[in-house]
């Protein structure tokens, strides 16, 4: 059997088709091809910052119909996307407005503003979740201060992998990972915490029935199965937080606990496994979330500023009519002496004008050496997100019973030799590269844990060590 997993990125997306196979040796291995490829990007309309929701579901049709033309046997599908961000639905089942990018100011100083009134430490209590003005809470509290009526005509609200699954099925549901980064969720109860939703004056009809991974959302629509070709397939429910569906896949052994892992992206997630969340005072003020996993664990993680910094640093000099390519960079900045560090996750570094001015600006004020290079400025970066993971396992050991003894990094930015060179010394144990297509390969193999071809997370493990 074939399944298709529909993953969305910040600035791509792909359609990969994923099928189980048995050696002669017994073992199952899982065999994945790209079939589609296509741009993400935000647009820019008037005061807003939106995804072009419209656009990405027009491009992953695309790829269902390419799978439908390679005569694949598809027997599942299933999305997975960033985080926090949503859209609203009418009632009668049409789009109010595009999704807004987390990236829009709309939310700045929503936070603070929350919790003049609501103590910190009680709301995490209930909730276990890292603050950050980008969460769904403050995206919804900005839209109330705002008087949106758009709060008023909306009768769902769809996280984005509920939505492009919604317009797939017809069938409205949250899944259970991607509402764990809304900051509205009972982390214990693994249900909406009505009594924050009741407080901000949002009506009940907007919060869906939950869902967990290894769940199937209902099938094709009669007129999607008709145009892609593919039938009346089954549409799952698998991590469709990205980050889930790419822990469900860390490559550790059934030794390894807790978990230890680095999905390594536009963001870095790193953190832990666990049975149950950690609520306590000291994971609040360390910064840690709890959000939903596969097979009913807890991720415990901090979000930190991954390869966004140097991905702007990429796209900067390019406009500048001086591309770069990471081979020959990484290679001189491997070279490069400097004491410089930069605090990756400062309002500074978030989204400037000028990625390269930020860093010089920041070094020139706290008395650091200015890079004077693209290697230097790269090498800055990296032992600056390497520090960072340093102090994230540093804080993580002082909650866990027993301390970190291997780092396990997924993700694309696992190719990055120089990162986890950096992140090794840092820490001072064990690295682990890939796999680079850990989400992917999460998702695919929830889709087959819900058909029964896979028992459980132990097995999907040990089928992605003997696929790599």
């Amino acid at each position: 059997m074939t399944y298709l997993a529909i993953d969305f990125g910040g600035g791509s997306g792909r359609v990969i088709a994923g099928t189980l196979t048995a050696g002669e040796d017994g073992k199952k291995r899982l065999d994945m091809q790209v079939i589609h490829r296509f741009t993400n990007r935000q647009v820019r309309l008037g005061e807003r910052l939106y995804w072009d929701f419209p656009a990405l579901f027009a491009d992953m049709k695309e790829g269902l119909r390419k799978a439908a033309a390679l005569k694949l046997d598809v027997k599942g599908i299933a999305v997975d996307t960033w985080g926090v961000d949503f859209g609203l639905v009418d009632r009668n089942g049409c789009l109010v407005s595009n999704p807004v990018c987390y990236r829009d100011e709309r939310t700045k100083g929503m936070a603070a503003e929350f919790f003049k009134e609501v103590d910190a430490t009680a709301h995490y209590a209930v909730n276990g979740t890292q603050v950050m003005d980008i969460n769904t809470l403050f995206q919804l509290l900005s839209m109330k201060k705002a008087g949106s009526p758009q709060l008023d005509i909306a009768d769902r609200l769809l996280f984005t992998p509920d939505l492009f699954s919604f317009f797939l099925t017809g069938e409205a549901n949250t899944e259970y990972t991607i509402a764990s980064t809304s900051e509205m969720l009972d982390a214990e109860k693994r249900d909406w915490d009505w009594a924050l939703i009741d407080s901000l004056g949002l009506d009940r009809r907007l919060f869906c029935p939950i869902v967990m991974p290894g769940t199937v959302r209902g099938q094709l629509r009669e007129d999607i199965a008709e145009e892609t070709g593919l039938g009346r397939v089954d549409v799952i429910a698998v991590g469709s937080h990205d980050t889930a569906s790419a822990v469900a896949a860390v490559p550790a052994a059934n030794d390894e606990c807790p978990v230890a892992f680095l999905s390594s992206g536009t963001w870095s997630l790193l953190g832990v496994e666990t049975d149950k969340p950690i609520l306590t005072e000291q994971a609040r003020a360390a910064g840690f979330t709890n959000e939903g996993g596969v097979g009913g664990k807890i991720t415990f993680l901090q979000n930190i500023t991954g390869m966004w910094i140097l991905q702007r640093l990429m796209a900067e000099w390019s406009e500048e009519g001086a591309p770069q390519e990471y081979g020959p960079l990484l290679a001189a900045a491997a070279e490069v002496k400097t004491d410089a560090l930069i605090p990756v996750d400062d309002e500074a570094f978030q989204n400037p004008q000028s990625m390269q001015r930020a860093i010089n600006a920041y070094c020139h004020s706290h008395g650091m050496i200015v890079p004077q290079t693209k290697a230097e400025t790269a090498r800055v970066v990296l032992q600056s997100l390497a520090a960072r993971y340093a102090k994230a396992v540093s804080h993580l050991n002082d909650m866990l019973p027993q301390p970190i003894r291997c780092l396990h990094i997924i993700g694309g930015g696992s190719q990055n030799q120089l990162l986890n060179t950096l992140t090794q010394q840092a820490l001072g144990i064990p690295v682990m590269a890939g796999p680079v297509e850990a989400t992917g390969m999460g998702n695919i193999l929830t889709q087959a844990l819900a058909k029964g071809e896979v028992s459980g997370v132990g097995e999907m493990r040990q089928i992605v060590r003997d696929s790599m």
